[in-house]
């Protein structure tokens, strides 16, 4: 459903979550491994989500990716728009330009209930809550990124 870019950035956001919950702050190397993505394009998206202030990051000794406490929980809607558009949450299921209950595509009348799902589902949950999920008895299970 989401692209690839989308998978890992949400995979890493969940681990780096779970990783400063622990009190550390994991570098690219080790987010790459742990959610079994390449690690350059893994350094790619992390550096990008920096730059539109998703997460920071800390060059050097006891450095790495860590969540700002500060600032509100990171909503799913929010991340997955800024790294693949909003067409998902709005476009039509079959691809076309123009689509709606005046036009609508052969899919129209049974994609859109699953498009409202997803909004709802995306705007409900977000990183934090997600990291809470992976979690059982309080350990961190980390083969659920694989």
């Amino acid at each position: 459903m989401f692209n690839k870019e989308t998978e890992y950035a949400l995979r890493g956001l969940v681990y780096i979550k779970l990783q400063n919950h622990e009190g550390r702050r994991p570098g690219i190397a080790e987010i790459a491994e742990q959610i079994d993505a390449p690690h350059f394009y893994t350094g790619k998206i992390l550096q990008r989500l920096v730059r539109q202030g998703f997460i920071e990051s800390q060059k050097g000794k006891g450095g790495g990716f860590y969540f700002n406490t500060e600032k509100p929980d990171l909503s799913l809607k929010k991340l997955i728009i800024a790294i693949q558009g909003e067409a998902i949450f709005c476009g039509c299921g079959f691809g076309l330009k123009q689509c709606d209950d005046n036009n609508p595509c052969p899919l129209h009348y049974k994609y859109a209930p699953i498009r409202e799902a997803l909004n709802e589902l995306v705007e409900t949950e977000n990183v934090q809550s997600l990291a809470q999920k992976t979690t059982s008895d309080g350990e961190t299970v980390t083969h659920r990124f694989k």
